[in-house]
């Protein structure tokens, strides 16, 4: 995902100012920075993909040198992040948080991917018609890549959440499956003993993640 937001923000006339990745700073390359360096301090925005286990301490470390993040790492909380100078504006599937100043400090999203956005938009409205007709049992599959360290995906939650928000807080089952290097593959199912209908989200690279990240970042504070 660095390298595919790194791609795309140069093609898309940004500068990269430096990039934090232990792996860079073991072998001193000339790109690895640290949180308090000029380097970082002079960007406009910092773009974090990382784990659910050092999303909240990256976040941190970036505001405590006055930088907004644009984060796209799942598993965990952000709306935890908030104090008596934060606002959090939580949505099901995004969280904006503010400073007192009215400056966006933390813009979340469970998944970035343009595709992914409008597949939720289909999700609601399916899950609004299915309220309905309660002969439809809703469930959902998500299938990703071994290295996802987080199950299910943030994005399973958030489709599972609107339906069960639609439905009246009907539990909705996820079943995760990892195998290989799979981008991303996302199944809402709504079975009946008539039928069965299916809607599903298949993403062919990670590229539409890192895009919609970039695109993100471009609107912090406009």
């Amino acid at each position: 995902m660095g390298h595919m937001i790194e791609d795309i923000a140069l093609s898309r006339g940004h500068e990269i100012v430096g990039i934090i990745d232990p792996t860079l700073a073991v072998s001193h390359q000339p790109s690895a920075i640290s949180f308090d360096s000029e380097e970082f301090r002079s960007a406009e925005v910092a773009i974090e993909f990382t784990t659910p286990s050092t999303a909240e301490t990256n976040i941190r470390k970036a505001w405590e040198q006055g930088v907004p993040v644009v984060c796209g790492s799942t598993g965990w909380k952000p709306e935890e992040l908030k104090n008596e100078k934060l606002k959090v504006k939580g949505e099901k599937n995004r969280v904006i948080i503010k400073d007192e100043q009215e400056r966006t400090m933390l813009v979340w999203s469970s998944n970035f991917s343009v595709g992914v956005n409008i597949f939720f938009e289909m999700n609601k409205w399916l899950a609004n018609e299915m309220a309905k007709q309660p002969q439809y049992t809703p469930s959902i599959t998500e299938t990703h890549h071994i290295h996802k360290l987080d199950k299910p995906s943030g994005t399973a939650k958030t489709l599972a959440e609107a339906i069960s928000h639609q439905l009246s807080a009907v539990s909705v089952p996820i079943e995760s499956i990892r195998e290989g290097e799979v981008p991303g593959t996302h199944e809402v199912k709504w079975d009946s003993e008539e039928d069965t209908i299916v809607i599903t989200h298949v993403a062919k690279g990670r590229r539409g993640f890192a895009l919609g990240a970039v695109l993100a970042a471009e609107q912090i504070n406009k």
